[in-house]
């Protein structure tokens, strides 16, 4: 649009701005903000606006202006400081300069004065009530606004203003439809005339707008708004491409989520799931990936409110023409209607997950070795999805593969009918697990586990604690309940040749144990459930496994607190067992040794001896016994007891 219009010659009319205008420009112009650059945002998002009312009033109003094309054009001119933004929409008559300009009509115009006088001052709220155009005067001392209607009879007309209390209108001849702002920029807002400047405002807020944007006569907005399209009319390619410019990537997603909602709320999403998680590979806590936009055009950059933050790991595009245009961050993190995008958006991610699973297993086991981590967080920290999350979780278990995964669905379909619980227990790998003590009693009664292998695995199955009404139990608890042995089991797997301690002798024993261990078990007692080995560490505390408890200390949460007291199970069957009652009786001195080391071994089975030193002193004294082939001939006469 040419700038160089014949105005009338005649005088413009000057008239004061409404009072509550006057009080907006005064916090506008008068307040520190650190954003100014979003005045262009607005006055964008005013002319994407305006050519969208045209083009619709285009399809019903055969006595529109001839065509013209619907675009956005900026021209940047570094010498005289000036911005001008001109678009080719529907336009105003001198009514509508009036009432958009100098006057607000709006029911929310005392809430929207109130917030920004209350200290908030989020440059964010300006246009949240439909007054961005005041944005201009963030940068621009003086703003001049030349405006025709698309009615093929309107004369065209200018606005002028300073900013201050007053503004001018006067008629203008030659202007062609739209509308044309001419800022003539403030000198500490210079770095606006610079064309670069402003093409990068364009590519952070703007990139999407639905219209041509020429800056000098350069496309700036060049990607399309993908997300608003029908998926059948998006290749492959397509979609690689827009991930690739959302989420700063060079290759393929390995998976993609495109949907839109009507009910409960309008919501177009494009989600992507990286091929990788550099998390895993410690190079930080990833940022949030996923940019919120209200139609097309954008309201937060790497949103950190609109998903959870376990879903950091996603890229991509949320778009919901229900919020305001302009909401605040600080509305934002407090809006019932960003939970609600949030939530609706999570459960239709989580299903996406569900859905792959089932689908392509192959592809969902990709995924969870890449970003299962992620899904762990969401358990441990977001109950309201707790649920659904638990349908994703797979582990190694006894009855898989070394290196298959199981899902706690598929445990459950391979239960036993009297089996009440799922049973899982920790290790640091597989192999570890299986050659403990824990799954002994388990693996006797044909009764699957879950192997828990990730630090937080614990952590994750405490804070789900049942899936589909069955409770989650880990086999380290003390007071455990397991199904009793059928008698052929038992004939089967228990020699009649193998004996074990009386019930006196095996009481005895656990007596003398814990006079010698005192306080570092808070009992000592004959397990159930051992077979191979001579004993184990359990936890009274059905709330805190071993492994838990481990995890904390290593966090520095407990790093000053002493292991909680835990049971130590002895096995009244056990060769060494058996011996200790009888050394107890010929060599009490050694006997505690030997008490002493049985319980470091379990404890290190169950992952928490802290200070080795002793335990290795220890351990030489008994080899050096040993070897020696001489009673006592290792130890020295005056070492006293541990």
């Amino acid at each position: 649009m040419d700038m160089n219009v014949e105005t009338a010659k005649s005088p413009g009319e000057t008239r004061e701005f409404q009072a509550e205008v006057k009080k907006i420009l005064d916090i506008v112009i008068n307040s520190l903000y650190t954003e100014r650059e979003i005045f262009l945002r607005e006055l964008i998002s005013n002319s994407a606006d305006a050519l969208e009312r045209y083009r619709h009033q285009s399809l019903t109003d055969a006595g529109v202006d001839p065509e013209l094309p619907l675009e956005i054009k900026i021209v940047v001119d570094k010498d005289a400081k000036t911005l001008t933004i001109t678009d080719t929409g529907i336009g105003m008559d001198r009514g509508e300069l009036e009432t958009n300009l100098g006057t607000i009509a709006h029911s929310g115009t005392k809430t929207f004065l109130t917030q920004l006088t209350d200290g908030t001052k989020d440059v964010n709220l300006i246009g949240q009530f439909g007054v961005g155009f005041y944005a201009a005067f963030m940068v621009a001392g003086k703003v001049r606004v030349s405006s025709r209607s698309f009615r093929q009879d309107d004369t065209g007309h200018v606005w002028e203003s300073d900013g201050g209390g007053a503004y001018t209108i006067s008629a203008a001849s030659g202007l062609p439809r739209g509308t044309s702002i001419v800022l003539e920029l403030k000198e500490d807002a210079a770095e606006f005339a610079d064309p670069e400047r402003i093409k990068r405002i364009i590519k952070q807020y703007s990139s999407f707008v639905p219209f041509p944007i020429l800056v000098d006569g350069e496309a700036v907005n060049t990607v399309q708004a993908l997300w608003t399209k029908s998926k059948s009319e998006i290749s492959d390619e397509e979609y690689t491409e827009f991930y690739k410019f959302v989420g700063n990537a060079f290759d393929e997603p390995l998976l993609r989520l495109h949907f839109d909602t009507d009910a409960p709320l309008a919501i177009k999403a494009l989600l992507f799931v990286p091929k990788d998680n550099f998390e895993k590979y410690g190079l930080g806590r990833t940022e949030p990936g996923v940019n919120l936009y209200c139609q097309r055009v954008l309201i937060e950059q790497h949103s950190k409110t609109i998903l959870p933050e376990w879903l950091r790991f996603l890229k991509g595009v949320i778009d919901s023409e229900d919020l305001p245009l302009n909401i605040s961050r600080q509305a934002l993190q407090d809006s019932s209607l960003v939970r609600k995008i949030n939530s609706v958006v999570t459960k239709r991610f989580l299903k996406h997950l569900e859905e792959t699973a089932k689908n392509t297993p192959e592809t969902y086991e990709t995924f969870w070795g890449d970003f299962g981590y992620f899904l762990k967080e969401g358990v441990v920290s977001d109950f309201g999805h707790r649920e659904s999350l638990g349908k994703l979780l797979r582990f190694e278990s006894s009855t898989t593969e070394p290196g298959k995964l199981t899902s706690l669905a598929d445990y459950l379909g391979r239960m036993k009918i009297a089996q009440k619980e799922i049973y899982y227990i920790h290790g640091s790998n597989r192999e570890a697990i299986e050659a403990g003590p824990y799954i002994e009693a388990f693996r006797k009664r044909n009764l699957e586990v879950i192997y828990t292998m990730d630090p937080i695995d614990d952590f994750v199955m405490g804070h789900l604690a049942e899936f589909e009404g069955k409770k989650l139990v880990s086999a380290d608890r003390g007071d455990i309940e397991l199904p009793e042995l059928d008698e052929d089991m038992q004939d089967k797997q228990q020699p009649e040749a193998e004996q074990e301690l009386d019930k006196t002798q095996t009481t005895d024993l656990a007596a003398w144990m814990k006079g010698v261990l005192g306080d570092r078990v808070k009992e000592v007692k004959e397990s159930k459930r051992l077979e191979g080995s001579p004993a184990m560490i359990v936890n009274p505390d059905a709330h805190m496994t071993s492994s838990m408890e481990r995890v904390m200390r290593a966090a520095g949460r407990q790093a000053d607190l002493p292991i909680s007291a835990k049971d130590l199970e002895i096995n009244a069957r056990h060769p060494l067992i058996k011996g200790l009652a009888t050394l107890r009786q010929t060599d009490e001195f050694f006997a505690r040794t030997v008490a002493e080391q049985i319980l470091d071994n379990a404890m290190v089975q169950a992952g928490l001896l802290i200070e080795p030193r002793n335990m290795v002193e220890r351990t030489y004294r008994i080899l050096e016994r040993a070897v020696s082939g001489s009673k006592g001939s290792a130890i020295p006469r005056d070492q006293k007891p541990e």
